[in-house]
Order: C-alpha cells, then sequence, then structure tokens
C-alpha cells in the first residue's frame, strides 16, 4: 500500500490563480478508474445579498492543516491520488476559490472521498472569507 504522502500529490494555498488543469494531472494514475473534481468559485450573492468581491486570508498552518485533511481522507477511502489548492487574497465574482480532486478504483468511492474532502477542508482549515457586499457592508465568514 502506498504511503499518504505519495498518494498527496498537491497540497498548497496560493496568492496566483488557480489551475483545473494542474489539480486534474496531479490526480492522474493508471489504477484509478474514477476521479472526481469540485470547483469552488465566488458567486455573485450569499445570504440574499449581492457580493462584489471576497477576500480570503489564512493562518500560517493552513496548509498543514490541508494536509491533514488530506491524509485522513486517504487513510479512509482507497484513494489512488488526491491534490487541493485554495486562494488567499482577493477575488472577484466568477474566480476560483478552491479545487480539490482524488481519483480512485471506482466512481462511487471517488464522488465520497472528494465531497469528504471538501467539506472537511471547509470545516478544519484556518481559512477566512471576508466578503464585501453591492450595499457597501461587508462580512467575515469563520472557517471555509
Amino acid at each position: 500500500m502506498e504511503m499518504a504522502s505519495e498518494v498527496v500529490r498537491l497540497i498548497a494555498v496560493r496568492d496566483v490563480a488557480l489551475s483545473v488543469d494542474e489539480v486534474f494531472e496531479a490526480v492522474g494514475d493508471a489504477t484509478a478508474g474514477g476521479t472526481a473534481l469540485f470547483v469552488g468559485t465566488v458567486r455573485n450573492h450569499d445570504g440574499g445579498a449581492a457580493v462584489d468581491r471576497l477576500g480570503y486570508s489564512c493562518h500560517p498552518t493552513a496548509e498543514e492543516e490541508m494536509r491533514r485533511v488530506a491524509e485522513k481522507v486517504v487513510a479512509e477511502y482507497p484513494v489512488r491520488a488526491l491534490a487541493a489548492v485554495h486562494r488567499v487574497g482577493d477575488l472577484d465574482v466568477g474566480d476560483l476559490a478552491v479545487i480539490v480532486a482524488v481519483s480512485c478504483p471506482h466512481r462511487a468511492e471517488a464522488f465520497a472521498a472528494c465531497r469528504k474532502l471538501i467539506d472537511d477542508l471547509k470545516h478544519e482549515v484556518p481559512i477566512w472569507k471576508h466578503q464585501h457586499f453591492s450595499d457597501g457592508t461587508e462580512e467575515w465568514v469563520g472557517a471555509c
């Protein structure tokens, strides 16, 4: 069995535009029959309010925490390869905020592992979202 460090192929927090192609390529594996990829984008609304832009910031341990979450997913599912990247800094509506991907022997496992990965990243990794609304108000949102 592969070590988690070999299966977790890409973990990053970046202040530059994210690449779906890079993440997809990172999880390519000849033993995997299913690859699931999730892309989180900045939407133009939240809770009925119009959003103009977002700012993401993170704790210095964010990448370390992302790796911990990723290794937990690898331990729970038959993951062949996993990748996760999150953006920080100022983002506009439509920008990519997070991309995660998982490849597994079968599609059901890939879907389940990918969902677990994004859900746990959102709840456990210290990345915070600062929303700027069209009416001039703003709001900080906890772990993203």
